[in-house]
């Protein structure tokens, strides 16, 4: 994976934390850098951890997958971005929301927010990063994870505010487009191997 794709890969990633971080801003009564901070932080943290770790479990089944990676990596992104696409026609319960940024309630929505990002990093391993030449694998998924915080962090500090400003009205956008963007990827991988 280059430069670019990573990059698309982000900002397709980032999406879901995206939604939830506009849903946050418009329950907050008063918007400070502070709380758009945090949630950057959160959102970004776990969306970077979590292709990290999904890398570290796929190295172990690497011989077992080389041949068949380029599909594995397609069919995974395909199915994220098909989820992704699907939940944004799916109607949300109303909830009562403070807009408050509690541990335990920022804990789960990065985690939920960033689970797809786990299977992206075994993609990592069937379709390596290929950012810094002449460095290693885990080195450039290293730099992959940070690229993909990084967009996440910007993204979800750029949602509260948003979210605070306009309302839920971009919401479903943002995850369609995120949806589109990984099954592009998926596709690219694919056609790439072959």
């Amino acid at each position: 994976m280059s430069f670019l794709t990573v990059l698309l890969l982000g900002i397709g990633l980032s999406m879901d934390a995206f939604a939830v971080a506009v849903c946050k801003g418009l329950a907050m009564k008063k918007l400070t850098v502070k709380g758009c901070v945090i949630a950057g932080l959160w959102f970004g943290g776990f969306q970077g951890m979590m292709p990290l770790i999904g890398y570290m479990l796929g190295i172990n089944f690497q011989q077992y997958i080389e041949r068949i990676a380029p599909w594995i990596a397609c069919i995974l992104l395909i199915l994220i971005g098909g989820n992704m696409i699907k939940e944004s026609f799916e109607k949300e319960e109303e909830q009562e929301d403070s807009g408050a940024l509690h541990v335990k309630e920022m804990f789960i929505l990065a985690v939920a927010t960033s689970i797809d990002a786990l299977a992206v990093g075994i993609t990592f391993v069937c379709t390596p990063v290929r950012i810094l030449t002449g460095a290693g694998s885990l080195l450039n998924t290293l730099v992959a994870c940070g690229i993909i915080a990084f967009l996440t962090f910007s993204i979800s500090v750029g949602g509260v505010k948003i979210g605070n400003v306009f309302g839920t009205k971009y919401k479903q956008k943002a995850e369609i487009t995120g949806g589109l963007i990984l099954i592009l990827l998926g596709l690219k991988i694919l056609l790439e191997a072959y």
